[in-house]
């Protein structure tokens, strides 16, 4: 049996915080920035939960 690869997309993006739920990165924060609020984009710094329903899937592709 081979061994279990994790997408390799997925582990850059995607964290798993202390308490088990995935972290990850607002989008909207890489470019054209000057049309932007400041309060946006300082709130779009942050990081953000993985909604629950999409939690089984990335789980699957982080192989946890």
């Amino acid at each position: 049996m081979p061994k279990v690869k994790t997408n390799s997309g997925a582990k850059k993006r995607f964290k798993i915080s202390g308490s088990g739920k995935i972290r990850r990165k607002h989008a909207y924060k890489s470019h054209i920035l000057t049309k932007k609020e400041t309060k946006q984009k300082r709130n779009l710094t942050q990081m953000g939960e993985v909604h629950k329903s999409d939690e089984p899937r990335i789980k699957d592709l982080l192989n946890i």
